[in-house]
């Protein structure tokens, strides 16, 4: 059963009693020891498969750990407490649940359900939700939850407007849920630890059946993860961990790193397991990686190596501008095509979604097929489709199927049947003026004098869009860049019914390719987690793009910018391309760019730099030096 795994790994999977922290590196083949562990217990140490509890963050790989452990002891063993967090607490609140009032035949709200509660309560409490986007309270009260916050805590320690008013639709909502036999998402965590906490014979008896408890990137856990399997795994300790603190990114999602960091604090006895062997990448690609990280101050480190070779530099190409960067990494996937490489072997990362614009028009002019991962096309978003709208009403009245889109959006309190009066009276713009409060005739009348840019800006402020959208939440920070980065566009553009022409030769083009069509993956750096390609392209490495400008006052936020930069790196197997350009056409401006520090952070040795951004320069210059250079004041400078 061991023959296939190297010492480290074995000695990870042999591991019996007590905690023990597996640091898996990337690709050093951590499902692999996780697999081959529980098969190993269950075979040579005939544990029970149902004393068995296996903790994923993904169906995916919950599934994935049951089939290989299946085919391991050749038994037909499923591991029945195999699955993500929220499945098995799910299960647990089901069973027992009633003993703190949660009825067996809950139902789970999803995040529309939720979403529509938070509104009606708004509504009911006559909040003003121009005021208090209810996005940003779900948002809030969600995060709570994750930290085991409930609505008593929270109405204590809320200062100022919003987090009192949102500590009063906490309640609301809450008593809401369970009048519903409902919980959240985050309700399936929280409640869980509530009743393992409150309930010692439930704790007990869990505790009993969970002799053995794997968990899988446990730097991705939050305070609600962490105290459910620190509470489980109280009676045994035989409690196994994998992760990688290098690739903790997630804290956007209220990961918290530093539950792998404390490991040892909480399970003092704990073994520790370094995976340092890398089955993926090169050595050049390792060795760019680990001289990126070591720059973080927390952080645990670890000496990857690979028996692969030392591979081809890691080529960093200094672009003029944002078109000769999106030129060069085609021109460089067409020559990889040329040479027989699948395209499917290729894969374009960036740090926003905002940024796939021009590298997507680009492709499209190189007739290369691609596809997004997490996301859809620039010009498939709804907020971009949403904005078009509005212009396309503006350079053609007639446009019934735009005004249908825009006409309650963002809501305006109109209803389907006026919909249907608007349409029989062929789309009035006086009526629709009267019913919007929105100065579209004016708009049609500029639309002859501003330029399409100055147009846009106007449509996008004044009708509320982009304050509507701009609630605090992640999702709708990244749509909010891309309105802006629709600016880039517009800015080209004189003529409104030429851009509009230009948008749509782009939509007419940009056709999603069919399933198992050999395409180039685009992706931001967070969806390509857990992914591997042989030629990695990573694009706009600029100070304020990559790191972001969000992160670079930050220590913590930084650190993680530079864990992403680490994961972007190792999704390489063969060849690194690292791009960036001295000036960019951003959010509709033009911005002088730095090259980001990552980039100097890798030894020279390493890198083969092209591109006229970098001639007759042996070392990338860092930031410090240019905000010397520049003479700023560190203390307001803003990248944004």
């Amino acid at each position: 059963m061991l023959d296939l795994l190297n010492t480290e790994q074995q000695e990870a999977v042999k591991h019996l009693n007590g905690p023990a922290l597996v640091v898996a590196g990337p690709g050093s083949g951590k499902t692999r020891v996780l697999t081959h562990r529980i098969a190993y217990l269950i075979e040579q140490h005939t544990v029970n498969e149902f004393n068995i509890l296996s903790v994923t963050f993904t169906n995916k790989a919950a599934e994935e750990i049951k089939k290989r452990v299946s085919l391991l002891t050749n038994t037909g063993n499923t591991i029945p407490w195999s699955g993500t967090f929220h499945s098995i607490c799910s299960r647990i609140l089901r069973k027992d649940g009633a003993k703190i009032g949660i009825p067996i035949s809950f139902v789970i709200y999803d995040s529309d359900d939720q979403l529509s509660t938070i509104k009606q309560i708004a509504k009911d409490f006559g909040i003003n939700i121009k005021q208090i986007n209810p996005h940003a309270m779900l948002s809030s009260i969600s995060q709570a939850k994750s930290e085991l916050i409930g609505p008593e805590d929270y109405e204590v320690y809320a200062k100022g407007y919003f987090h009192k008013t949102t500590a009063k639709v906490y309640f609301e909502y809450n008593k809401r849920l369970r009048k519903a036999d409902a919980l959240d998402f985050d309700d399936l965590l929280f409640e869980c630890v509530n009743l393992l906490r409150k309930e010692k014979e439930v704790l007990e008896k869990y505790q009993h059946t969970f002799k053995y408890i794997l968990v899988d990137e446990y730097q991705d856990t939050n305070k609600a993860q962490y105290e459910l399997t620190k509470l489980l795994a109280k009676q045994h300790s035989n409690i196994f961990v994998v992760g990688d603190m290098s690739q903790a990114i997630y804290s956007f999602r209220g990961a918290d790193y530093r539950n792998i960091l404390n490991f040892q604090r909480d399970y003092p006895t704990a073994k520790i397991y370094n995976l340092e062997q890398n089955y993926r990448s090169t050595q050049t690609i390792l060795d760019a990686a680990t001289n990126v990280i070591k720059n973080n101050t927390n952080n645990i480190s670890l000496a990857l190596w690979t028996d692969k070779g030392v591979g081809e530099k890691i080529t960093v190409f200094g672009a003029q501008n944002e078109k000769d960067e999106s030129f060069y990494v085609c021109s460089q996937i067409e020559d990889l095509q040329s040479r027989g490489i699948s395209l499917t072997d290729t894969a374009v990362l960036y740090r926003t979604n905002a940024q796939s614009r021009t590298i997507e028009e680009q492709l499209i002019r190189f007739n290369l097929p691609y596809r997004i991962i997490g996301g859809f096309r620039f010009y498939a978003r709804k907020e971009i489709k949403d904005v078009i709208s509005y212009l396309r009403v503006i350079h053609n009245p007639k446009d019934g199927a735009s005004w249908n889109r825009i006409i309650n959006t963002p809501p305006r309190g109109i209803g389907e049947k006026t919909k249907d009066k608007l349409k029989e009276d062929g789309w009035n713009v006086l009526t629709i003026e009267e019913k919007t409060r929105l100065p579209f005739t004016r708009w049609i009348t500029d639309a002859k004098t501003l330029s399409t840019s100055e147009l846009l800006h106007e449509v996008v402020e004044k009708s509320g869009y982009l304050s509507w959208l701009n609630d605090g939440t992640e999702e709708n920070l990244s749509r909010i860049e891309n309105i802006k980065e629709l600016y880039s566009v517009a800015s080209q553009f004189t003529d409104l019914g030429d851009f509009l022409e230009n948008v749509a030769l782009i939509e007419s083009t940009d056709k999603p390719n069919k399933d198992g069509v050999n395409c180039i993956t685009l992706m931001t750096i967070h969806a390509s987690k857990g992914l591997e390609f042989k030629y990695v392209f990573l694009i706009g490495a600029e100070e304020g793009i990559f790191p972001h400008s969000q992160s670079l006052m930050e220590k913590e936020q930084l650190e993680e910018e530079r864990r992403l930069c680490y994961v972007a790196i190792t999704r390489a197997m063969e060849k690194v391309h690292i791009t960036n350009a001295q000036s960019r056409l951003y959010f509709g401006t033009i911005q002088s760019n730095f090259p980001s520090r990552f980039i100097s952070e890798i030894p020279t040795s390493l890198l083969d730099i092209k591109g006229g951004a970098y001639q007759n320069k042996h070392v990338t210059p860092k930031l410090d030096d240019f905000l010397d250079d520049m003479e700023y004041d560190r203390n307001n400078f803003n990248w944004d």
